[in-house]
């Protein structure tokens, strides 16, 4: 197997909220869920610069849909997680479990 480049943390969140949001990844509700569900306020710069590294990385695509009123008359930007960002992100969540293997002790609910 070649040698796997791990995806961030800001990184799996953001694939994380594109699938929770299941065909209606937006920039904004993107952003939602990533308050929602992860706590986490996050800038429209930030979220944008992560969304294009991601695209540059093949782990998301994205595709203009129809122009609105309330956004000016912009098109919107719709997200999706590829097929080579679904692996990325299992690959990850392998080798974190792999690495809290055996450190409940240290890092589990009786530890605080």
């Amino acid at each position: 197997m070649s040698r796997q480049a791990f995806l961030g943390e800001f990184e799996q969140m953001v694939l994380l909220a594109i699938l929770q949001l299941e065909g209606r990844a937006y920039g904004p509700n993107i952003s939602e869920v990533l308050e929602a569900r992860a706590g986490r306020q996050v800038s429209r710069g930030a979220l944008y610069s992560s969304l294009d590294r991601l695209q540059q990385k093949k782990a998301l695509r994205w595709r203009i849909e129809g122009t609105t009123s309330e956004r000016g008359g912009h098109p919107m930007r719709r997200f999706e997680v590829t097929a080579a960002g679904v692996k990325a992100l299992r690959a990850s969540r392998e080798a974190l479990t792999s690495l809290w293997s055996g450190l409940d002790h240290v890092l589990g609910e009786g530890a605080r």
